[in-house]
């Protein structure tokens, strides 16, 4: 049973599920909360362990709003010294600069989202994510990362879906005034209201790359054939793709682009869409410019990606609303944001 309404000091929120309580602490601090989306999912809050890799503007801007929700921990992963672009968009990095010393971008945020909610554990784990074991994962509810490689988004989603353990993967990328969003929830199962009545439902998401066998279909969402795709996919999808091929065709890191590259950028374009059989027109040739003539991020748009990731975050935790799937685009140009369900199963 959830216990919604007036907390009354002195006593302990009960639930229903294993025998589990929200604290004293708990229950007085996320009050608000809980009459939004009941003590239940607030304490699958409580109790969710989430991992981070990259931290940039976007994720600078969700971890403050998982981290205010009430997570249970939160790990952060990047090894990077802070550099201008960091500061240009993430708030988590102290201005005063002797702090710097010696102290990675994940260090620096560290100390300033324990600020934000002292209830909730944030530490730092060092190293090269793609090199960590699946023993590693598994000890994870939720893995977001962002800033990285196509192969790495790639190896990583497919290291969470071989553990026994369901594990929701997010990626996450901001370039100048346009993002994206990735969501694979694996076999998703949640609740929501129809009219007076709350029914239960379950969504089957395909993975980043690798291949996924589930109800006799090839799932899978970027190696989808371009021409089996609708015609109003987002052209953010289409340009995406052409700027990823193109940073890993040449080791590049992720931004690692210039307006120099527009002339090869764009001969990558023609390539890849008479090998998909698509018009050149859906990858305008001003989009590919804008993402490669500036690859910082904008802040205000990482505060909208960052809130629309904390908010499917929370649904997948929390086991209720319809989630996201499994592409999010935003683009400040036109104010737009857009769902797109890509994958073969989608496509036919």
């Amino acid at each position: 049973m959830q216990l919604l309404g007036v907390f009354v000091p002195g006593t302990v929120l009960k639930l229903g599920m294993d025998g589990e309580e929200l604290t004293e602490q708990e229950t007085a601090l996320y009050d608000r909360q809980i009459r939004v989306w009941g003590a239940d999912a607030q304490r699958r809050l409580s109790k969710a362990h989430i991992l981070v890799c990259g931290m940039k503007g976007t994720i600078a801007e969700f971890c403050k709003n998982i981290v205010l929700a009430g997570i249970g921990s939160l790990t952060l992963v990047d090894d990077r010294v802070v550099t201008e672009e960091a500061l240009s968009a993430n708030f988590l990095i102290p201005l005063d600069e002797n702090v710097y010393a010696g102290k990675t971008l994940a260090e620096l945020c560290c100390d300033s989202l324990k600020d934000f909610n002292p209830m909730v554990r944030v530490s730092v784990e060092k190293g090269d994510l793609s090199s960590f074991g699946g023993e590693f994962y598994s000890k994870f509810d939720v893995v977001v990362v962002s800033c990285c490689s196509f192969t790495t988004k790639k190896l990583i989603n497919e290291k969470c879906r071989k553990l026994s353990k369901r594990i929701a993967f997010y990626s996450v990328d901001c370039r100048d005034s346009c993002g994206e969003i990735f969501v694979d929830l694996q076999l998703h199962t949640y609740s929501k209201k129809k009219l007076e009545e709350t029914i239960e439902c379950q969504l089957q998401y395909s993975s980043f790359e690798g291949k996924m066998y589930e109800w006799d279909l090839l799932l899978e969402a970027i190696s989808v054939p371009w021409k089996i795709l609708p015609r109003k996919v987002s052209k953010l999808y289409f340009a995406l793709r052409v700027i990823e091929r193109f940073e890993e065709a040449g080791g590049r890191n992720p931004g690692e682009v210039s307006i120099a590259d527009l002339p090869s950028v764009l001969k990558l374009k023609k390539e890849l869409c008479d090998e998909h059989s698509l018009n050149e027109s859906h990858i305008p040739d001003a989009l590919l410019e804008r993402l490669v003539s500036s690859t910082r991020e904008f802040p205000p748009v990482c505060a909208i990606l960052g809130g629309i990731l904390g908010q499917e975050v929370i649904k997948g935790i929390s086991g209720k609303g319809d989630p996201l799937k499994n592409f999010f685009f935003f683009d400040a140009m036109d104010g737009k944001g857009l769902i797109e369900d890509i994958s073969n199963s989608a496509g036919s």
